[in-house]
């Protein structure tokens, strides 16, 4: 098969769930071959695997050492921190996870300081994915986090409300923080070319109803810890490989991806834009919508920056005016 690139693309986290699904994600997509797993648990198991599913023209690699993971690396997806367990929120997470994080950005610093894109998906995404680009030393649009499953969330709902496929909801974006923090913008959607606006507060959409369903799309993370036991995994193991593959210079992403933000409004943070995505990295336009939406996206970057200077006060990353010394790119 043609691969869209012979570049070196290491899964993080490839033991687990989500990386071994993201290894044979990428491996269908046919997006190199060369693909190394590496996880602090052997992934020896999914290597095998993805070997004997007969992907004939790849290298697969499997390593728990970080030198032989990250050298000549180009592409990283990192899904390598503590799952999500029932009852905790991702600001549970916060902590052990941007200590993961800033040891994978070392790492990048250290061994492959030429990457030329890195996705993370472990939560808090926001915060995991800013201590990445704080201590790799990467420009802002080189990294992304995963913000995307909120958007498929929404546009999912909508479609199953309505009885349309989910490619007839147009216009469908969350930005801001991943999660319950997050800003729903429902002033954009069209549903089968159908004004969104013009449908809720009707018989058909009770104003109620699309406060409810907001609401369900923030917690939608939580409902499939409820439906499946454990948390999510295949939704984010698909999207953030697509994230990769627009990275990689393939199809272009659909839905926003979270992306370094600093200007006049909001600064220092990382969140969910109105972005694009491609081989230059992402870049982002500022989302308008309805008064009341630009006002929860406000809220959203508030409680972004509560996490953000709670990491301060653990000593995880620097006072913001130090940032800069550790990457002159921010």
């Amino acid at each position: 098969m043609g691969f869209l690139t012979n570049d070196k693309l290491v899964i993080v986290g490839a033991a687990g769930m989500i990386g071994s699904n993201m290894v044979q994600t990428a491996l269908m997509m046919g997006l190199t071959n060369d693909i190394c797993l590496y996880d602090v648990f052997s992934p020896e198991g999914v290597a095998e695997e993805m070997r004997q599913s007969g992907f004939g023209d790849v290298k697969i690699t499997a390593t728990t050492d970080p030198k032989e993971a990250f050298t000549n690396a180009k592409y990283i997806i990192s899904s390598g921190g503590a799952p999500r367990k029932e009852g905790m929120t991702r600001e549970d997470l916060l902590k052990g996870n941007c200590e993961i994080a800033e040891g994978l950005g070392k790492d990048i610093k250290t061994y492959c300081p030429d990457v030329k894109h890195v996705t993370i998906i472990f939560n808090p995404a926001d915060l995991t994915g800013l201590v990445t680009l704080l201590y790799s030393g990467l420009k802002p649009g080189q990294v992304t986090t995963l913000a995307a499953l909120d958007t498929t969330r929404l546009q999912s709902a909508l479609a199953k409300k309505f009885g349309v496929m989910q490619s007839e909801i147009t216009g469908c974006a969350t930005y801001g923080g991943h999660g319950e923090q997050m800003a729903v913008f429902g002033s954009h959607v069209e549903i089968a070319g159908r004004k969104l606006t013009d449908i809720i507060g009707t018989p058909e959409f009770p104003a109620e109803e699309w406060e409810q369903m907001k609401q369900d799309v923030t917690k939608g993370g939580a409902q499939i810890i409820k439906l499946r036991g454990r948390s999510s995994f295949q939704s984010p193991a698909y999207l953030s490989v697509e994230m990769i593959r627009a990275a990689m210079g393939g199809e272009k992403f659909r839905f926003p991806v979270g992306t370094y933000v600093n200007n006049e409004k909001y600064n220092h943070i990382m969140m969910a834009m109105d972005t694009t995505l491609d081989e230059n990295g992402a870049s982002y336009k500022v989302p308008q919508g309805l008064p009341s939406e630009n006002e929860r996206l406000d809220a959203s970057y508030e409680h972004l920056c509560k996490m953000r200077d709670e990491l301060v006060d653990l000593g995880i990353v620097p006072p913001i005016s130090e940032w800069n010394k550790i990457n002159p790119n921010l």
